[in-house]
């Protein structure tokens, strides 16, 4: 069975958008580089064409990478959960226990998460703890980096 990628009609957008220009613009202009290159002479030492077809195989690799996700794609928002309660596609807002800290995470599918900008996929540790929790339920996160208690202060739908 295929992988699915739970993603938001947002990121569907982005990516449709991202296949649109690999396809279109961007397969032009390796074509171009690559037309530019032959026109140099021999291929066997043309470090141009060798740079201009890597840069084609890169871009076919894209390509079907995100054929592969639109076509096991996913749509969060679809899932109706009950209001209070943490799902993909969430806001929530958590206080660590031991520190007092409070901090906005958004709850995503694998293909958005990136930590840096506080998106947690629902794969991490993180995501497994806290989905299903509700306003002031209260679990454990067993991360990489030890066991912490966390509280849930607050949950939105975006």
């Amino acid at each position: 069975m295929a992988k699915e990628f739970k993603i938001t009609s947002l990121r569907l957008a982005d990516l449709e958008k991202e296949l649109n220009y690999l396809k279109t613009t961007r397969e032009r202009e390796i074509a171009a580089m690559i037309a530019e290159a032959r026109s140099y002479g021999d291929l066997s030492e043309n470090s141009e064409y060798d740079a201009a077809k890597n840069e084609q195989a890169k871009l076919y690799g894209r390509i079907a990478e995100i054929e592969d996700i639109l076509s096991h794609a996913v749509i969060i928002e679809d899932e109706n959960e009950a209001n209070g309660r943490v799902g993909l596609g969430c806001t929530v807002t958590v206080e660590d226990l031991k520190t007092g800290k409070t901090t906005d995470y958004r709850i995503t599918g694998s293909q958005e998460a990136n930590p840096m900008e506080y998106k947690l996929s629902d794969d991490s540790p993180f995501g497994r703890a806290i989905v299903g929790k509700s306003i002031g339920d209260t679990f454990t996160v067993n991360a990489p980096m030890g066991t912490y208690e966390m509280k849930v202060i607050n949950v939105k739908r975006d």
